[in-house]
């Protein structure tokens, strides 16, 4: 791979600040870099009080009041854009709209692809910024043919470029991460936003989803969607307990399934299947959550779709290993990924991101999957 020297211009660079201390630091690098850097805070919430519960969540008036002070510290212009209602049309009601129909979705990605690299993008294109630059750790490489591709970050440890395979060409073009080569701890991150002067260097990071504060998925699904008692039943059609909603659950799930009755063999059930349908969840063993292949739907391709079958590695979770694949695009734009050796707890609406070495190709939603076939225990 030949990478060629990043433009020596100065850049017009929009930073999108949220308060905390890996997008204040990567706005300072940037204008640091010599880049004419304005901050922007992206107002989520119609009721930004909610958005916090300590380290929980984000968008309150407090994120706000802190990617002002940094953007004051650094010395650089800031402003606050309202993105709430299409964060709520395209994030919000997207992830309520997938769990009502049995799919687990990643609102991150969402993010990433509808607003962050699409609307946020969109307007900074408009108002005559060359690039917007976020405090994600991935690198956006440059080939001597002008080209760029997305590569996970030279941290392993902090690498986030699954949440960013949603990318395409065009918002590639016009991406920035100023921490994806640093090789530091977050400690170390924390650090130079103290010699920076910045007070966010202690402040917690977010976590979980940002719009559920309080991480109480179930009950914010219940809310929005209702409580609706159906039956949770063994893979032979038994019922061994009841829940409120199937849309609370996805698979994989082991903890919460309040299961009265014990497993003949005395293991750990897990969440196998949810049919929306029939509100019914099914349980078993957790060898039967082993999937040998799976179909994906909606490809976003970082760079050229490929063309015929590859091996590759995928990984089907933001913070989950690679695994080794072979993949095909069918001629009706669906993605076919087998696994070499069979994954645990993949569920329809997660995203499958491939790579190549350390280079993201693209990713796409996984739609079905299709378990092994396990071998009866001898007796």
């Amino acid at each position: 791979m030949t990478e060629t020297p990043q433009p020596s211009r100065p850049l017009r660079v929009l930073a999108a600040m949220s308060g905390g201390v890996d997008s204040a630091v990567a706005a300072a690098r940037a204008a640091e870099a010599g880049h004419d850097v304005t901050g922007v805070h992206l107002a989520l919430s119609a009721n930004p009080q909610s958005f916090r519960t300590g380290a929980r969540g984000c968008c309150t008036v407090e994120d706000s009041r802190d990617a002002r002070r940094a953007a004051d510290v650094i010395g650089i212009p800031f402003y606050v854009w309202d993105l709430a209602d299409r964060f709520r049309e395209d994030v919000v009601e997207n992830f309520v709209a997938e769990y009502e129909a049995g799919r687990t979705p990643n609102p991150c990605l969402r993010c990433n692809e509808k607003i962050k690299f699409a609307a946020l993008l969109d307007k900074a294109l408009a108002l005559g910024f060359d690039a917007v630059a976020t405090g994600h750790y991935a690198r956006v490489v440059t080939l001597s043919d002008g080209t760029r591709e997305l590569h996970r970050a030279s941290d392993m440890a902090k690498d986030q470029s699954y949440v960013l395979g949603v990318l395409d060409d065009r918002q590639l073009a016009h991406a920035m991460f100023p921490l994806g080569d640093t090789v530091t701890t977050k400690d170390e991150i924390r650090a130079e936003a103290g010699r920076r002067g910045l007070a966010v260097a202690r402040k917690p990071d977010s976590h979980d989803i940002c719009f559920i504060a309080d991480g109480d998925t179930q009950g914010f699904l219940a809310n929005r969607l209702g409580r609706a008692e159906g039956d949770i039943v063994d893979e032979s059609g038994t019922k061994v307990g009841t829940h409120e909603g199937a849309h609370g659950f996805t698979i994989g799930q082991r903890k919460g399934l309040r299961i009265g009755t014990p497993a003949p063999d005395g293991k750990p059930r897990y969440v196998l299947d949810i049919s929306p349908v029939t509100n019914t969840v099914t349980v078993g063993p957790a060898d039967s959550l082993d999937v040998g292949a799976l179909t994906a739907v909606e490809p976003r391709w970082c760079g050229t779709a490929p063309a015929g079958p590859g091996t590759y590695t995928a990984q089907l979770r933001a913070h989950g290993d690679e695994t080794e694949v072979t993949a095909e695009l069918t001629d009706d734009g669906i993605l076919e990924v087998s696994f070499r050796e069979p994954v645990r707890g993949v569920a329809p609406g997660q995203a499958v991101v491939l790579y190549a070495g350390t280079r993201v190709v693209g990713s796409a939603t996984i739609a079905t999957t299709s378990r092994t076939t396990r071998t009866p225990t001898a007796v």
